[in-house]
């Protein structure tokens, strides 16, 4: 049976002491709306249980079928800008996901894709599901068994191997440890996949994927050297660690932008004072469990 759906706005005891407030419209993905309490997929009917987190880009939900099966559902941004319509993107970011599950289905690690999302008899082009894993985000410091690190390394070779550079790798909370000690990759929506004839034709869509790659590579290895530094022949097989240059050059535009929004959302009591997404209601699972 489907448990109670419930919203997670706190967590800890610092955090009940905490007050915050719920983001303004403009910043959440659905706007004012929330994930639909009732979705079907993959010939299923579900029931909602618990959001895992509602920002600018995504609202992700846990749901739970009578039966005991229980997907994770994507519903991306729709909600325009200063008037300017956003549900192109929120496809977009929804069939970029997909393609990548759909391409990935037969490769241990990667959730099942559930295939279209319906909620009242419609189909969803904005949203996105996969079976839920069991298992936790790899947290700050967690001794992971010997055959962690190898095996997402040869996951990595294989996704890349599919001509895709899953982009991500540098959250630490895109890294399930599974309840079998395994691996287990989510979040595909930024990733980036040569999908057609047209895009392995091109040799500059070939060039970005290649250096994404190699930055999956240098970001894993940092994750090898921060959790197991004793299988250092992982990181040589990884590239001994080395960070590609264009990363600084990427920082040093991303760094302050993100201090901006950082500074924006304290302003308006969206997060503490520290700045931390853990203040938000809402907050991402993954950032609060590495925070604990």
């Amino acid at each position: 049976m489907y448990r109670p759906f419930r919203r997670r706005e706190t967590w800890g005891a610092t955090m009940a002491e905490r007050t915050t407030r719920a983001r303004p419209a403009v910043l959440r993905a659905l706007g004012t709306g929330e994930p639909p309490e009732a979705v079907h997929a993959d010939g299923r009917d579900y029931r909602l249980v618990e959001i895992f987190k509602h920002d600018s880009w995504a609202a992700t939900a846990r749901y739970a079928a009578p039966a005991g099966d229980e997907i994770v559902c994507k519903f991306n941004r729709v909600q325009p800008i200063l008037g300017l319509p956003m549900t192109w993107l929120g496809r977009r970011l929804a069939t970029r996901e997909r393609l990548a599950l759909e391409r990935l289905a037969d490769v241990p690690g990667i959730p099942a894709s559930c295939g279209p999302i319906r909620a009242a008899g419609h189909v969803l082009p904005h949203a996105c599901g996969h079976a839920y894993v069991e298992g936790h985000p790899l947290a700050t410091g967690e001794q992971v068994g010997d055959r962690f690190f190898p095996t997402l390394v040869h996951l990595l070779a294989t996704i890349h191997a599919r001509r895709m550079a899953y982009v991500d790798l540098h959250k630490r909370e895109n890294v399930l440890v599974g309840d079998d000690g395994l691996p287990h990759l989510i979040d595909f929506q930024v990733c980036l996949g040569l999908w057609s004839p047209r895009d392995e034709g091109n040799p500059v869509a070939r060039g970005l994927v290649a250096a994404l790659q190699d930055a999956d590579r240098y970001h894993l290895a940092k994750h090898v050297q921060a959790h197991r530094p004793d299988q250092g022949h992982l990181i040589a097989e990884l590239g001994g660690g080395r960070r590609p240059a264009w990363i600084d050059w990427h920082r040093s535009l991303a760094v302050p932008l993100r201090e901006m929004r950082r500074r924006l959302l304290t302003l308006i009591g969206v997060r503490g004072r520290d700045g931390m997404a853990a203040s938000e209601a809402f907050p991402e699972d993954a950032v609060r469990r590495g925070a604990a």
